[in-house]
This record gives C-alpha cells, sequence and structure tokens, in this order.
C-alpha cells in the first residue's frame, strides 16, 4: 500500500515508520527537530509544511500525525497552532478527497474532553477543550468526520504517551519525570489544581504506533476511538518510578487545568490489545540512560526547542 505519514520523523512517527516496513511509504514532515530515524527501511522523505501539500492522488492511505503538538506550544503562537493544526488538516482532507484516497488516520488527543468528573470517559461524552491545542484537535476531527461518506475516517485519541524513541520527547509525564529521577534524583510533578491527584491517561508508544499500524490494516473500522490504558495520578506515576529509581518526590502547584481519564473499551471491543505498560517505559528509559548513554538535548523538550530555534513569532 502506498502510505504517506504527515509528521513521520517525529517522537510517534519515528517509531512508527520501521512498522510499515510491508508498504510504500512517503514522509511529510518540516524536520523541525531533525531527522532522527537509521532505518532498514528507507521512506521517500518530502521536507515540507502540511500546508504546502498539493497532491495526494498517489497515496491510498494517509496517516497524520503532524501538528503543534502540546497545550504550551499551542498557547506560544495560537495563529501557528490554529493554521497548523486545522488548516492543515483541512487541506491535507480535501486533497485526499479528490486524489482518490481511501483511508484516512488520525492522530488526534484524549486531551479533547477536557476537565471531566465521570470515572469513564467514553467516546460519547461532550468534548469541552480547554486550550488551543485541545480545540484544534475537536475542529480537525470534526473537518474529518465531514469526509466520512468519501474515505475511511480513523481518529485515535490516544492518551499521554510513554517511552522511547529515536526522535525523543522529555516534555510529557511519564518520560520527564523518569529522567528528572535519572539526573536529579529529584521528582518535581508540577501539577495543577489536582496537585497530586491530577489524572492522566497513559499509553506506550510502541502500543500507539502498532495502533496506527492495525488500524491501516482494518479500514472497515471506522470512528473515533480512545486509546489509553493506564489511568495514573502524578502521584502514583512517581511512586513508580520512585520503585525503580530511588528519588525524593516533590509535588509543586502550577496552572493545568487538566486532569482526566478515559474508558477504551470500545477500542478493546475491536480485536486490538496492547502489550506494553508505564513500567515498561520507564524501564526502557533506565535502560538507555545507565547503558546506552541517552542524554537530554534540547530538542527533546518541544518548547524550549522552538524557541530556541525562532519558530513561532
Amino acid at each position: 500500500m502506498r502510505v504517506l505519514v504527515t509528521g513521520g520523523c517525529g517522537y510517534k512517527g519515528s517509531v512508527l515508520i520501521p512498522k510499515l516496513k510491508d508498504h510504500e511509504v512517503t514522509i511529510l514532515d518540516t524536520c523541525w527537530f531533525g531527522v532522527n530515524q537509521e532505518l532498514p527501511l528507507k521512506p521517500r522523505l518530502v521536507v515540507a509544511d502540511i500546508r504546502e501539500a498539493t497532491d495526494l492522488s498517489s497515496f491510498d492511505a494517509v496517516i497524520h500525525l503532524a501538528g503543534i503538538a502540546n497545550d504550551p506550544c499551542g498557547e506560544l503562537d495560537s495563529k501557528l497552532t490554529w493554521e497548523v493544526n486545522v488548516l492543515g488538516t483541512m487541506r491535507l482532507a480535501e486533497l485526499a478527497s479528490r486524489g482518490g484516497v481511501k483511508q484516512f488516520i488520525f492522530a488526534s488527543s484524549a486531551s479533547v474532553y477536557g476537565i471531566k468528573g465521570e470515572e469513564e470517559i467514553t467516546e460519547d461524552l461532550p468534548l469541552e477543550p480547554v486550550s488551543d491545542y485541545n480545540k484544534t484537535k475537536m475542529v480537525a476531527e470534526r473537518v474529518l468526520l465531514s469526509y466520512q461518506h468519501k474515505m475511511a475516517i480513523q481518529i485515535v485519541r490516544p492518551a499521554t504517551v510513554c517511552g522511547m524513541s529515536p526522535r525523543m520527547r522529555l516534555d510529557t509525564m511519564v518520560n520527564m519525570l523518569t529522567m528528572q529521577a535519572l539526573t536529579e534524583k529529584k521528582i518535581t510533578a508540577h501539577c495543577g489544581e489536582h496537585g497530586g491527584k491530577l489524572m492522566r491517561p497513559n499509553i506506550h508508544i510502541q502500543d500507539v504506533t502498532d495502533l496506527y499500524l492495525w488500524m491501516l490494516e482494518h479500514p472497515q473500522i471506522t470512528g473515533v476511538f480512545n486509546a489509553g490504558f493506564e489511568n495514573l495520578s502524578a502521584m502514583e506515576t512517581a511512586e513508580m518510578i520512585c520503585k525503580k529509581i530511588p528519588s525524593e518526590i516533590n509535588i509543586t502547584t502550577v496552572k493545568d487545568k487538566r486532569s482526566y481519564r478515559i474508558n477504551s473499551d470500545k477500542l478493546l471491543s475491536t480485536g486490538f490489545t496492547p502489550r506494553y505498560s508505564v513500567a515498561d517505559a520507564i524501564d526502557e528509559i533506565k535502560v538507555n540512560y545507565d547503558v546506552m548513554s541517552f542524554r537530554p538535548e534540547d530538542k527533546n523538550m518541544n518548547l524550549k526547542w522552538m524557541k530556541l530555534q525562532g519558530l513561532v513569532a
């Protein structure tokens, strides 16, 4: 199958691309964070912005991962976030429709639900996003669903992703706290008004990339799906890390309204089965630090790197 992967050089994309070895793959990516794959598979790489795409008629499927990721980066340049995440997605959807693309897989976010008090957050609950990033994901979803009569639309709402990648990120909760424990022997969890009880759903990067591949192989399974298999509080996450990397825990309060749990029974009912855990992610990061000499770099923090590189207005 001829597959276009937007954001294929990113955190998730760098793990996904090797799994697409049986397909003819093209990556569309700005490469803001570099090209990190050292792969047996050598996909075609087009260094460009998704807003510059002009023709998708040569592809059978699109896996759309590209976008301005996470709340802090989204707030850094609101105009850019809306243009890339919404207008860029709208452009891809229209080009895909005109070009005869049969399948469109979109990486949305579980954060579109906003603040929820329900114990079980399922796909049928109303979306109440609280940031530009969350809002753009919600609007992009609605744009794509308007094309579901023209191609198979598969929308994945992943939980917070954790685990190692060639294009590593250390600004997601599990990854960030694990690296703090390794480098400082102290975990400082910057939580919102919920304090240590702030909840985050989690998914291992191997599972979420397996899911995109699984969706590609099951185009008949369409619609919107939560994807997160461990709902953990900030304190629970810190305590889990401390069992593996003895550290002092310090919970601080910052402005952060996000606290949510998700239920992924709808996805599990389709036959997809996750294989990894938060504990696996912690172990991987520790091994890469202890054995493989992995060390934090500026480009591992999206917000810091975007500022340093002058990528925002």
